[in-house]
């Protein structure tokens, strides 16, 4: 192991690594701590969630509180689960093909106008969802209401935004197709391919790890988004697990936290 301390790199010695090791170790801990204090409180009985002071221990371990959650009569979270799991991959999949397609344009193709619309992309990024929230609520009303489809109470509102681009994941994307060497896509046009071929055979390829950050942040976000469900979804049998989780918590007034 070797530190750059401004004026050159050395290495450090074997104690110093095992100090910095240990140092590293103690940090990682400490992230760990309220995944395994989660998991110990899932695991215990209700009064034991309560103790002071807290034990990390359950005593008796109590692993069927799992099947009471799995299994309670009105909040179906396996159906949570598959309403989840379908909105993310329609999202995943929209966001990961239509941003990589836009980036594609403003990096690899010069048009006039690229960098203003580049620009004002980018200034969508500082308009938060609750801004919005009201106008494309009556979008959606009015697709509705004008034949164009059922859009509130379904998961349309909630999917088929993400085919239209991502603001942040086309900037990411962007900045890593401007990395790739312009010499492979000229020699691809040389050899008569498209745009669309070069951005299919050459860049797709070469940009899975950029396309695989872009779908692991989309599916993240989707997984734990509470106000879009909130929003647009009417149904219990539609809640996704954001959604399904707080009503179970809020349903008898307090949290049951080994719950």
């Amino acid at each position: 192991m070797s530190i750059d301390s401004g004026g050159g790199r050395h290495r450090l010695s074997r104690g110093q690594r095992i100090v910095v090791h240990v140092a590293l170790l103690c940090i990682c801990a400490g992230f760990l701590l309220p995944l395994v204090w989660m998991v110990s409180t899932s695991l215990k009985p209700l009064e034991q969630t309560q103790e002071i002071p807290p034990s990390f221990v359950p005593k008796p371990p109590q692993p069927g509180n799992y099947l009471d959650v799995i299994r309670h009569e009105k909040m179906k979270f396996p159906l949570f689960t598959r309403n989840t799991l379908i909105i993310a991959l329609l999202c995943v999949v929209g966001t990961t093909l239509s941003s990589a397609l836009v980036a594609y344009g403003f990096a690899r193709v010069d048009f006039r106008g690229r960098g203003v619309l580049f620009a004002l992309m980018l200034a969508t990024m500082m308009v938060p969802f609750p801004v919005t929230m009201v106008s494309m609520f009556a979008i959606f009303r009015w697709l509705g209401e004008h034949g164009l489809g059922q859009w509130l109470g379904t998961f349309r509102p909630l999917w088929v935004p993400a085919w239209f681009g991502n603001a942040f994941s086309i900037f990411l994307l962007r900045q890593f197709f401007r990395t790739l060497p312009d010499d492979l896509s000229e020699a691809a046009r040389i050899d008569g391919c498209s745009e669309l071929g070069i951005f299919t055979r050459i860049v797709l390829p070469l940009s899975k790890p950029a396309l695989a950050v872009v779908a692991l942040f989309t599916f993240l976000g989707v997984w734990n988004d509470f106000l879009g469900p909130l929003v647009y979804l009417q149904d219990q049998q539609q809640y996704t697990l954001a959604l399904g989780l707080q009503t179970f918590q809020s349903q008898h007034g307090g949290t049951e936290w080994h719950y």
